[in-house]
């Protein structure tokens, strides 16, 4: 595909070297991803076997969520669509001080904000654990209220590496920023490993707490000095005053609220899996490790690579709109070839995964299979989901944060009211256990997922013409995916009491094998891309 990029001093297109350009950042930003990613199995994994599925389980999964809040909300999403548009812009328009002035006053602005609301959070925690989590009382409720106040001030200091993030995605440093959660995962690997033997759950919950925010302060530490050296003459200001500054900040505003719609759905999802059984809350959160896993890679990194570059586009109107559209199909496709098969893998195969991570020490088969259950639910969404991250990039890029948040509020409230039914309500109604109602939020949130993405594609076609992906070409990815499903299957049948780690091996490898060995006989130039990229890693593919 053509792909025509237009500079801010030039008309001229240049084609093959940027595409090719942003197809490396797109790699770079999935394997920080994935290394940090694969750090999180890990600890997820420590977790599960220190912790199983018990009632420490449930605390300390919940505690995270809550000041997580903080972070997601002025962390990497907002951020990104509303300071590094204005700061890429100043860049390569060449105006450097202006630029790190603007850096200099949203860092202070951050530093600020962030400050006053993790003295509110901490003090407040009581309240917010009655309203995010009301099914916890007693011992559950006191631990939890212990551990959210630990953690507080370490959400406040990943804000920072938010904006360090900013900074190095703009200047095309793509790969250290989101790499370096793996150092903060590693703290709190240690940390339950150190005191896994000499203290009980709730005791250990509190030391994994401690180690969140010793993590939390190293991550954002072997990033400063790069980042400062990238800056310049740098200083921090709180002169919100400058223009620049405040067109960051009126984009800032419904970005955060857009953000905020979208992590109150998630806090909606776990406030209805804490009124079921023990276990839920847990439960939910090791599938959500999971199936947001390729989110993150294969979304996020396509969309954190075009933001930068859709925000440097100028041209008139008409040109503008084919470069966004052209550039926003080829992500789309991109984003399809790699979260089709894993949508399949969640459903098909999740027992197999969750089983090879989790089932060890305190998690058993039987919570491998009821957290297979919530991931299969989220295979149905996961796709609209996914797309609709770079739709939303491309409003970002536009400088329009006003439509994502729209749609999001539709989202939102119908994800809380399908999710309200499915899990407390249908479970009863076709007589099956109170716990599995926790699938039933997921398959909600997909449902209204897939809305959200329609009402996005639907009004930015109208701005810069048709988009999206051919039914052929998604036909082809569901087909290749089922051909390698079903081959996993023999094979799972097969190997039926092999250890589940040796399984997944024997299982998963046919399954992605089979899968890009069809999509390349349906000579899918993704697939070519693909065996391109291995080949320049792995020498033999080339013989």
């Amino acid at each position: 595909m053509k792909i025509w990029y237009f500079t801010m001093t030039s008309s001229e297109p240049h084609t093959a070297p940027v595409q090719s350009r942003t197809r490396w950042h797109a790699f770079l930003v999935a394997s920080g991803i994935m290394l940090s990613r694969m750090a999180g199995l890990v600890r997820e994994s420590v977790f599960a076997y220190f912790f199983g599925n018990s009632a420490a389980a449930d605390a300390l999964k919940a505690a995270f969520r809550i000041p997580n809040l903080l972070q997601n909300l002025f962390g990497e999403g907002v951020l990104s669509a509303s300071f590094i548009p204005v700061y890429a812009n100043l860049m390569a328009r060449g105006e450097k001080e202006e630029a790190d002035r603007v850096a200099g006053a949203i860092a202070a602005l951050l530093m600020a904000a962030t400050s006053v609301l993790v003295l509110i959070g901490v003090l407040a925690t009581p309240l917010i654990i009655d309203l995010v989590t009301p099914g916890f009382e007693g011992p559950k409720r006191d631990l939890c209220i212990v551990l959210v106040r630990i953690l507080f001030p370490g959400a406040g200091l990943l804000v920072w590496s938010a904006w360090c993030l900013g900074i190095l995605n703009s200047h095309g440093r793509f790969l250290l920023s989101y790499a370096a959660p793996v150092v903060w995962n590693l703290v709190i690997i240690v940390a339950m490993i150190f005191f896994g033997g000499r203290t009980g759950e709730e005791g250990l919950a509190e030391w994994v707490a401690w180690g969140s925010v010793a993590g939390s302060a190293a991550q954002i530490l072997i990033q400063l000095p790069v980042v400062l050296r990238l800056l310049g003459r740098f200083r921090l200001s709180l002169n919100h005053r400058v223009t620049h500054v405040r067109e960051v900040v009126r984009n800032f505003v419904p970005v955060f609220f857009s953000r905020g719609v979208v992590q109150i759905s998630s806090y909606i999802d776990a406030m209805l899996a804490s009124f079921l059984p023990t276990g839920a809350v847990a439960a939910f959160t090791y599938a959500q490790i999971l199936y947001t896993l390729p989110v993150s890679i294969f979304g996020m990194s396509v969309s954190a690579a075009e933001l930068p570059a859709m925000s440097r586009a100028t041209g008139s109107e008409a040109e503008i709109a084919d470069y966004l559209r052209k550039r926003l199909n080829a992500g789309l496709r991109q984003i399809a070839f790699f979260i089709v098969p894993s949508a399949m893998a969640l459903f098909a195969l999740g027992d197999i995964i969750t089983a090879a991570l989790y089932q060890r020490g305190k998690f058993t088969a039987s919570d491998s299979v009821y957290v297979w259950a919530i991931l299969a639910g989220s295979a149905v969404g996961l796709l609209a989901s996914t797309m609709g991250r770079l739709y939303s990039s491309t409003f970002y890029a536009l400088r329009d944060t006003r439509t994502p948040l729209r749609y999001a509020l539709v989202r939102v409230s119908l994800a809380a009211l399908l999710g309200f039914l499915a899990s407390q309500s249908i479970p009863g109604m076709i007589g099956i256990e109170r716990r599995w109602g926790a699938a039933g939020i997921t398959v909600a949130s997909g449902m209204a997922g897939w809305i959200e993405f329609m009402l996005l594609r639907r009004n930015l076609n109208r701005r810069i013409g048709k988009s999206g992906i051919e039914f052929s070409f998604t036909a082809k990815l569901w087909a290749a995916a089922a051909a390698g499903a079903a081959a996993a299957w023999a094979v799972k049948l097969a190997t039926l009491h092999v250890h589940p780690i040796l399984q997944a091996l024997l299982v998963l490898g046919p399954y992605g094998t089979i899968y890009f060995a069809v999509a390349f006989l349906f000579k899918l130039p993704e697939a070519q891309f693909v065996r391109r990229l291995a080949a320049r890693f792995l020498p033999f593919i080339r013989k």
